[in-house]
């Protein structure tokens, strides 16, 4: 059996003025998803198109844990968790 990833991850828009945390199981497609406004919802009105943070888990529920415990958390502590991987908030989805 084909062992799956699951990706939980923080997008911002150009001004960096907001923050959203999402699940996946394809991170490139769900990108190309964003950047191309074809999901409805926050992302597509805030313009958040710029990923700036992942993590990846072959546990799905794990995954959907670590997404609601950051989602809980305030913008200084996403922006920590942020930083200490990408301290120039460079979009990682370039590399894809």
């Amino acid at each position: 059996m084909e062992e799956k990833f699951y990706y939980i991850y923080i997008l911002t828009n150009s001004s960096e003025a907001v923050l959203y945390v999402g699940v996946t199981n394809n991170l490139i497609r769900r990108m190309h998803e964003h950047q191309n406004k074809l999901i409805e919802g926050f992302t597509k009105k805030y313009n958040c198109t710029k990923l700036i943070y992942y993590e990846v888990t072959n546990d799905v529920y794990a995954a959907l844990e670590r997404e609601k415990q950051i989602k809980k958390w305030n913008r200084k502590k996403k922006e920590h968790l942020v930083n200490l991987d990408n301290p120039e908030w460079k979009d990682l989805s370039v590399d894809f």
